[in-house]
């Protein structure tokens, strides 16, 4: 593939082009975060792909940011995203993670093994509901699979509507099944837990070997984590595909409107509670737990839909408790400096 891109090869479109002053657009080259390490970004401009050191005074980026930079090269500023995926940092670090952004499409991936969970896919429909991006379950390594098609139904039960994908990763032709969300100029990330199969369906999407992988282990039937760093690559059919590392954890915070949205049933049942703050547990006069009595909801659903709840409310509340403590620590400092001045000129 050359080295020069266009600009809507590289995922360009008009609500970028709309933040742009006319000199801007003549004068600044814009450039887009395609890898990402700790003191480092790659980018990829029409010219080519380039290293950009991060500095102090630069915005926290992610791989998928638009940005530009001036006649020298160096970083001018950040153009507004259009989608955003986070979540709260891992283990028990109060922290906003950025995951990706500007992304159209994104992969659910999920492995027809022991790593089969539908509660972790609900989780990560949650995060792309929230961010209001077209989410794709993809079912991978089929090929170790004898009843492929009945992990497919219970995805589809989810929700009637969610796009649900079978595929054999090792196989061009059953990955080519993805291609619809692979256009040219179209961003697709890959999100998934560790060893599903990610970096294999990325090396059969683009033909060539742009990750690693390594064997399932035998004594628990999952794969090798293999995937370092977050990466954007340009497939041969024109589109851009992000994979992330695998995610052990994948904590959500101020995602209310995703789960809502992931849990339509159960949503739409709580309307007709008898008590607008009801909890589905004893409350008389409960619609969830009378359609899950009635076999039409399972316990399983409300329990992952209540624990997806309470788990955003309070990873959301403590990093607003964070937030504003860190601007009383700065009125603080500002103020202490502000005294300091005031003494200094008496």
């Amino acid at each position: 593939m050359s080295n020069f891109y266009s600009l809507p090869q590289l995922g360009w479109h008009a609500f970028f082009q709309q933040q742009l002053t006319l000199e801007e657009w003549e004068h600044y080259t814009i450039a887009r975060v395609v890898a990402q390490q700790r003191s480092v970004i790659q980018i990829l401009t029409s010219e080519g792909k380039q290293s950009l050191t991060i500095t102090p005074g630069m915005p926290v980026m992610t791989v998928g940011d638009w940005i530009l930079l001036d006649s020298a090269g160096f970083f001018y500023r950040a153009l507004a995203r259009l989608s955003l995926f986070s979540r709260k940092a891992p283990g028990s670090k109060v922290a906003t993670q950025l995951i990706a952004s500007n992304i159209d499409t994104v992969f659910v991936v999920c492995s027809l093994n022991q790593d089969f969970k539908l509660n972790r896919i609900e989780r990560y429909l949650a995060l792309a509901n929230e961010v209001g991006v077209e989410p794709v379950v993809v079912l991978s390594k089929a090929d170790i699979c004898d009843n492929p098609e009945d992990y497919a139904q219970q995805v589809q039960a989810l929700d009637p509507l969610l796009m649900v994908l079978v595929v054999n990763s090792l196989e061009l032709e059953s990955v080519n099944q993805l291609a619809p969300w692979c256009k040219t100029g179209k961003t697709v990330a890959l999100l998934g837990s560790s060893g599903v199969g990610k970096s294999t369906l990325i090396n059969t999407l683009s033909g060539k070997t742009l990750q690693q992988t390594q064997a399932i282990r035998a004594d628990d039937d999952k794969g090798r984590h293999t995937t370092t760093g977050r990466s954007l690559h340009l497939l041969a059919g024109g589109g851009l595909l992000l994979d992330t590392p695998g995610m052990r954890e994948l904590q959500l915070a101020s995602c209310e409107q995703g789960i809502e949205e992931t849990f339509t049933d159960i949503s739409e049942l709580a309307k007709h509670c008898k008590f607008s703050n009801c909890q589905h547990q004893n409350e008389p006069g409960c619609s969830v737990q009378a359609a899950i009595a009635a076999g039409k909801v399972e316990q399983r659903r409300l329990t992952s839909y209540l624990k997806l709840m309470k788990e955003q409310a309070f990873n959301a509340a403590s990093l607003a408790e964070k937030r504003a403590s860190e601007r009383n620590l700065t009125r603080y400092y500002r103020a202490v400096q502000a005294g300091k001045q005031k003494y200094h000129k008496e």
